[in-house]
C-alpha cells in the first residue's frame, strides 16, 4: 500500500470515482474521521474542497468494517451520494482491506463490497436502499424543460419522463439525440428551485445507445453544482426506472457519464430477479 494509507483520517482525502483516471469520473472528498467535526464544520470543509459531495465516516463501536456516512455538498447535507460511496469503499478498503462494508446512510443501509484486482486496482460495488419510481405532474414536466431549454418533442417517448429513488429522488428525462443530450446549458436558478419544491437531488438526463447502454447526464443547481460528472445515486434510481418501465429480471446496464465534461466515467448497474435494490459498480482512485 502507498504511504498515503498513513494519513491523518480527519483529513480530506480527493477520490475520483467510477474511472482509473485521476482527471476522469467524478472527484468526492473523504474524510475517514468524521467524529469529532460539527455538522457546520462538514459543510464547510465540503464547500472548501468544492466537489458535488464529500463523505464523512464515523466508527461504529465494536463494528470494524461499519461506519456511519453522511454526505454534503458545497450548499447542503444529502442523504445518500453514490460517487462518494464508492470512493469512500475504496479509500477505506485501501486502509483495512477488501471485502464487505457497512454504510449506515441518512436513506437506510448501504452494503458495500469491495474487491482488489491482481494488479493491485481497487472496485466498489453499492446495493441500494430498496427503490421506487413514482408519475410526475405533467406541468412539472413541462416546467423542468422550459428551465432546460428543451421541447417536448426533443424527448424520447420510449422513456417517459418519471421520478425515480435508490436513496435520493432524481427526474429522469430522456432525450432522443445524443446531440440534444450534449447540449446542456440551463436556467440554474429556475431549475433549482423546481428540484427543491419536488425535492429532487439531481435531474437524470439520459439517451439510450441501445437496450444496455445509456448516456447520462446530471445538473444537480441544488448542491451548488451545475453538474455532477458520474452519479452512483442516479445511476441506481435509473436502474430502478427501466425495470419498472420495461419488467426487466435480471439485467446489466452500462452508463456513460462525464464525456461532454471531459471527465469521462463509467457505471456498471446491475439489476437482479430476485431483489428490488439496485448494484452499482465503479472503480475509484486517489487524486495527488
Amino acid at each position: 500500500m502507498s504511504d498515503n494509507t498513513q494519513a491523518d483520517p480527519a483529513e480530506p482525502l480527493r477520490y475520483a470515482a467510477f474511472t482509473a483516471d485521476p482527471a476522469g469520473g467524478n472527484p468526492a472528498g473523504v474524510v475517514l474521521d468524521a467524529s469529532a467535526l460539527s455538522d457546520e464544520r462538514q459543510l464547510a470543509l465540503a464547500a472548501e474542497l468544492g466537489y458535488s459531495e464529500t463523505a464523512f465516516l464515523t466508527e461504529v463501536p465494536d463494528q470494524p468494517r461499519t461506519r456511519t456516512v453522511r454526505y454534503f455538498s458545497p450548499l447542503t447535507e444529502v442523504p445518500f451520494c453514490g460517487h462518494a460511496t464508492i470512493a469512500a469503499a475504496v479509500a477505506l478498503g485501501e486502509r483495512i482491506g477488501p471485502g464487505e462494508l457497512l454504510f449506515e446512510t441518512k436513506a437506510g443501509p448501504v452494503p458495500v463490497e469491495v474487491a482488489r484486482t491482481g494488479s493491485g486496482e481497487f472496485t466498489a460495488t453499492l446495493t441500494s436502499v430498496p427503490p421506487y419510481v413514482e408519475e410526475i405532474a405533467p406541468e412539472d414536466v413541462l416546467e423542468a424543460l422550459d428551465a432546460l431549454g428543451w421541447r417536448a418533442e426533443e424527448l424520447d417517448g420510449t422513456l417517459p419522463p418519471m421520478i425515480a429513488y435508490a436513496g435520493a429522488r432524481h427526474l429522469v428525462l430522456a432525450a432522443a439525440t445524443r446531440a440534444r443530450l450534449a447540449d446542456l446549458d440551463y436556467d440554474f436558478d429556475a431549475l433549482a428551485a423546481l428540484m427543491r419544491r419536488l425535492d429532487l437531488v439531481t435531474l437524470q438526463l439520459v439517451w439510450e445507445q441501445d437496450a444496455t447502454t445509456f448516456h447520462v447526464r446530471d445538473p444537480f443547481p441544488v448542491g451548488g453544482i451545475v453538474e455532477d460528472p458520474a452519479t452512483g445515486a442516479a445511476a441506481a434510481a435509473f436502474g430502478a426506472y427501466l425495470r419498472h418501465l420495461r419488467q426487466l429480471g435480471a439485467a446489466r446496464l452500462t452508463l456513460h457519464q462525464g464525456e461532454d465534461l471531459g471527465r469521462p466515467g463509467l457505471l456498471t448497474v446491475e439489476l437482479a430477479a430476485e431483489d428490488t435494490r439496485v448494484r452499482v459498480t465503479g472503480r475509484a482512485v486517489r487524486i495527488p
